[in-house]
């Protein structure tokens, strides 16, 4: 009996392999979080003040958009 009978009449995969790609990415969640939480204290003595490039790089994103459509009239 299929796990998902209304996915699709003939599914591209086999129960198994979506049991496997189910757990494949909660495992590989907690993973990237504990990881994440380890690192987190190096990210910030490391990484100081990267938002302000990142609030450079939206503005300039936006200063590109905004040339663009004044031009158009």
């Amino acid at each position: 009996m299929n796990a998902f009978p209304l996915v699709l009449k003939d599914p591209m995969f086999s129960t198994g392999q979506i049991y496997f790609g189910i757990a494949f990415f909660i495992v590989f969640c907690i993973i990237i979080s504990f990881m994440y939480l380890k690192d987190k204290a190096l990210h910030k003595k490391n990484y100081k003040g990267v938002f302000w490039i990142l609030i450079g790089f939206i503005a300039f994103i936006l200063l590109l958009v905004a040339i663009k459509f004044g031009l158009e009239k």
